[in-house]
């Protein structure tokens, strides 16, 4: 196994990592974008009204996105195992 070969695997890991939870960090992030401007607006500072609404954005993102996000992990994998028997020890 060359240091090239597992630096590509980390790289492409990262990658996918990324991709696949971006979808959920961008919901979060422009609810509590949205929140805070509101927030600001009322003058109202209340903690779990940053935090129901983002977990319910974030689950609601990962229903949307789950078939998604399961085809990118698992074409990650399935490209693990098919270079693995290729790889010199």
């Amino acid at each position: 196994m060359t240091p090239e070969f597992v630096v590509d695997i980390a790289r492409q890991a990262i990658e996918t990592v990324l991709m696949v939870a971006g979808p959920m960090l961008i919901a979060a992030l422009s609810i509590g974008l949205i929140i805070s401007i509101f927030q600001a607006a009322t003058q109202i500072n209340e903690q779990t009204m940053t935090f129901i609404p983002k977990i319910v954005g974030v689950f609601v993102t990962m229903l949307i996105f789950a078939p998604w996000m399961l085809q990118k992990a698992s074409a990650f994998i399935l490209m693990i195992f098919e270079r693995l028997p290729h790889v010199k020890p």
